[in-house]
Order: structure tokens, then sequence, then C-alpha cells
């Protein structure tokens, strides 16, 4: 067993920054898990999480999601284990299949797997809370690839400090640390235990979008611009609360869209009441609602079009728009989901 302590290993500023969002939380949680994929970040912020456990008596559990995607995948898995093994942390895996039959793009699939898997790791270990090691330089990296993606606030605040998905919570707790720091604590951990973190040849394949921003751009602007991860880092906070401002504006307009209770469908014609841009809003957080994918602008605009050109209530029957696996239908002057 790997002994650690306060005293042996670790960053108090890092445990310092776990317990503050745990703090933050609206109840103390019953247990943690920690997502790791044996990376540096990932395995850094498992150490430190069992060093914060520790100390507040939390159980806490590892997830290692198995993607298949790279023939070293094997040994992951079992690098992932031996350093639980050494913490004496109890690790899970699951090995899932990225579906590319969507169009997203194998980064997206694999994300999608992998947020699924931890739903199913959830049910089998009941824990509700899980941290994730993304770090000041993946949320400034994120911000700038969704930049150049034309994304709105909402894109651009990127990775929130805490999230929910399929009922779970996920905790962001090192947006705030710079990777060079992690990095420096992750060789410190090695020359003292003899566990090394693995290395994912993805990340220096220019092939996947986030390794070619890593390769070929960050470089450049690391030289031109010291510190633009700590400003764009900034500008995704400053998103936030925009978006925050806006998804409460879009839930007062469409309280006024006479909604049904499931809130699956709205009055078009209140719709028709409201500006353009709100009419947008509006139509983005009822997607949103049904748990549906944005659609893109050239998309929204469309349909807005098509919402707008709609005549007598009795003459709407020919509005049908599909929108990934459902249709977007108006019937007898209201707009609704329907199976595709």
């Amino acid at each position: 067993m790997l002994k650690i302590g306060p005293g042996a290993f670790g960053s108090a500023a890092l445990v310092q920054a776990i317990a503050a969002a745990v703090a933050g939380l609206p109840d103390r949680p019953s247990s943690l898990g920690v997502g790791i994929s044996g990376g540096a970040d990932s395995a850094m912020l498992a150490v430190h999480a069992t060093l914060f456990a520790r100390q507040q008596l939390l159980p806490l559990h590892f997830f290692h999601i198995h993607h298949g995607l790279q023939d070293a995948a094997q040994q992951w898995q079992a690098h992932v284990h031996d350093l639980a093994l050494r913490l004496q942390v109890p690790c899970h895996s699951v090995r899932v299949q990225v579906d590319l039959s969507q169009g997203a793009g194998i980064e997206s699939a694999a994300r999608d797997a992998r947020y699924q898997a931890f739903a199913r790791l959830s049910e089998q270990t009941g824990v509700r809370h899980i941290l994730l090691a993304h770090h000041r330089n993946d949320q400034a990296e994120t911000v700038l690839l969704r930049l150049l993606r034309g994304a709105g606030p909402g894109g651009l605040a990127a990775m929130a400090p805490c999230s929910t998905q399929y009922g779970l919570a996920y905790l962001r707790p090192w947006l705030d640390v710079d990777r060079p720091a992690i990095f420096a604590l992750a060789d410190s951990f090695s020359e003292l235990s003899g566990w090394h973190p693995v290395l994912d040849p993805t990340n220096a394949n220019d092939h996947y979008t986030r390794a070619a921003l890593r390769q070929r751009l960050v470089p450049e602007l690391d030289a031109r611009w010291p510190g633009w991860q700590r400003n764009l880092a900034r500008h995704a906070r400053l998103s936030g609360e925009t978006q925050q401002i806006l998804d409460e504006v879009a839930a007062a307009d469409f309280a006024g869209l006479d909604p049904t209770p499931d809130q699956a469908s709205f009055s078009l014609a209140a719709w028709r009441e409201l500006s353009p841009p709100r009419q947008a809003l509006v139509l983005r957080y009822w997607l949103a609602l049904q748990g549906q994918r944005m659609p893109t602008e050239a998309r929204l605009l469309d349909l807005m079009r098509q919402m707008r050109s709609l005549h007598a209530l009795g003459h709407d029957r020919q509005m049908q728009v599909k929108h990934g696996q459902v249709w977007i239908r108006c019937r007898v002057g209201r707009v609704l989901l329907s199976a595709a």
C-alpha cells in the first residue's frame, strides 16, 4: 500500500479546492466518485480526493471508462486499478462502445459514452457526485474551440464548476488550477511511488480537434499572449453569468406561452408576440427542456421562418421540421415535438 498523507505528499491548495467544491453543494454527499483515465491530471485528482475523503471520512470510489479506442486501453485499465490498490480505494471499470452513427464526431461520441457509463456505475455504487479533473488549460481550450465554432454565451461558458447529467452532479474543482502545476505534482508523485501516469497518444495526434488546437495554436498563444488561459477562463465565468440571466428571461417568456403541464407544447400565437431574439431564445430553452440538442443557427432561423409564416390556426398542419430523432410540428395552434 502507498502511504500518503499531508506530511508525505499532496498539495494543501488542491485538497482545499476539492473541499470548497463539496462545501458548495446544497447537501453534504454521502460518498464521492472520481473519474480517472490514468493520465496525470485525473490521477492527481484521485490522489488528492483520497486525501480529502480520508480527512472527511467520506466513502470514495474511482470510476474508469474503457473506451476501447486505443490498443493500450486494456493496460490503462490495469494501471488505474493498480493505483487504486495502492491508495486502498475501490475502483470500478466499464467497457463502452463509442457510437459514431450520429455524426457528432469521435470526441463527442466518446464523451457521451463516458457520461452514460458514469450513470451505470452510479447505479451500482450509489455515488451521486463525481469529481472530474478538468483544469484551467482545458477550460481555456474549450472556450477557444467553441468560439471558433460560433457558440453563443451558453457555449462560451464552457465547463461549469458543477453541472448535472443523467441525474448526477459533476464537480470540477480544479478549473482555476494550471496544467503545469498538476503535472509537476504528478512528477513528484511518480518519484515517491514508482507509479507513472499513462500517456494518451491522441493528445498529440492533430487528427483530433482538441489535440490540433493544443499542438498548433496553443504554443503560438503562449508565446504571444502569456496568461491567455486565465483570461479565457474569466471569459467563461462571465459568459456563464450572462447565460444565467438569459435562462431566467427565457423561463419567464416560456411561462407566458401557455405551456402544457409537461412543457411539451406551447402556443404559437403567444410565441409570435415575442421579439425575434426572444423567439429564438425561448425555442432553444424549450428544446433544452425536452432534452434535445441545440439546432444550428441556420436550422433555427429556418424553423422560426416557418413558424412565422403559418396562417390561421386551422391551416398549420403543413409545418413539420425534422430535428435529430424527432419532428417539430404545429397542430391546432400549438408547437410540439413528436417521434420521427
